[in-house]
């Protein structure tokens, strides 16, 4: 196998931007989901600050995403669906944080703080989107992983492996979250873990369900960060566990594969008029829930990819399009969803 494709989203759920080669962090690929737009509500007349992401506000996806490295730059561009002219805003990926307005931020139940944008990049996109909001960079902040990243069964099959082996690598890696005993593993405004990886062979089964011609759904709207093409089956990805990029005998570049991308309607939408899709495409959600509801620990949606992490020693190994990818690690079972300490679920997806 190897990587066919890779993504950043450096404003979450707006659209991604295509990138050669990333460098691997434990928070994520650099600049990915580093920003968050949030909008201004009022509750009982108090100021409120209301998360904005793509499945309940679909129009997120008119906005396209580009980056200059040379001089660390964002564009963002809103292109209306109503013939009306695009507009665009350059906006600093590192942005100076020293005289910022400090806000609190809560996802999935892991509450965090960031640093609200000046007001000319507030105003852009209030004025694309039609109410008042504000960008949010998380700069040095970070969330506490809320999922349970111990997803790896105990009767896994890689080459010399053992239950206790297992159990022992997975207590000890940086991304452990053993009550009390590691560190708990952060990440900025990506979802529940820092990457996502999906296998594009999986789209053959995808693309089965629609009519033949409607059979240009993108891949892209399950929000990957990598794709991975050349798997023999189409779901095999479900019992990956652990990825190695590159030269396999001696590359440090590994990915803990941990759990299950639950998927929500966010793969319904027409990205042409950033609403949700009334065709077959617009029924996909649906359509996966009919035989692909295979994690028992979210029963209700279906699953489209895993939910991964830096393996320990990983840190500033670069990845590009074109590596190899091979399984150095693999479930006999799939792994079940869990989410750390808490008695109800925030919800799937990846925005």
């Amino acid at each position: 196998m190897e990587i066919e494709k890779l993504y950043v989203y450096p404003i979450k759920s707006m659209r991604g931007v295509e990138v050669p080669s990333a460098t691997l962090t434990k928070y994520g690929f650099p600049y990915d989901r580093r920003f968050m737009v949030l909008a201004k509500q009022e509750d009982n007349g108090a100021p409120t600050l209301k998360n904005i992401t793509i499945a309940p506000n679909n129009e997120l996806v008119r906005f396209w995403q580009s980056i200059d490295s040379s001089t660390s730059t964002l564009t963002v561009t809103f292109k209306p669906t109503d013939g009306g002219e695009a507009k665009s805003i350059d906006i600093p990926l590192e942005p100076d944080t020293a005289d910022l307005k400090v806000i609190d931020v809560m996802m999935h139940k892991s509450p965090t703080q960031a640093y609200q944008m000046p007001d000319k990049f507030n105003t852009f996109l209030s004025s694309c989107l039609g109410y008042e909001v504000i960008l949010a960079y998380i700069g040095d902040y970070k969330r506490e992983v809320r999922m349970s990243n111990l997803g790896s069964k105990p009767n896994d099959t890689s080459t010399g492996s053992s239950w206790l082996t297992t159990l022992t690598t997975a207590a000890s890696k940086a991304t452990s979250m053993v009550t009390g005993t590691a560190e708990p593993s952060t990440i900025a405004f990506a979802d529940v873990a820092p990457y996502l990886i999906v296998s594009s062979k999986s789209m053959d089964s995808v693309l089965a369900r629609l009519p033949a011609d409607q059979q240009n759904y993108s891949i892209l709207k399950f929000r990957p960060n990598i794709i991975v093409s050349g798997a023999s089956a189409v779901w095999e990805e479900d019992f990956w566990a652990q990825l190695t990029v590159g030269d396999s005998s001696s590359s440090k570049a590994k990915l803990e594969c941990e759990h299950n991308c639950s998927r929500c309607r966010s793969i319904n939408i027409d990205y042409d008029t950033g609403e949700q899709g009334k065709g077959e495409q617009g029924s996909m959600l649906k359509k996966l829930a009919s035989d692909r509801r295979v994690d028992p620990g979210a029963k209700w949606s279906p699953i489209f990819g895993r939910y991964s992490f830096m393996s320990p020693g990983a840190e500033g190994e670069v990845v590009r399009v074109g590596d190899e990818v091979v399984v150095s690690r693999r479930n006999e079972e799939r792994t079940a969803f869990d989410w750390k300490g808490l008695s109800t679920l925030p919800g799937g997806g990846r925005e």
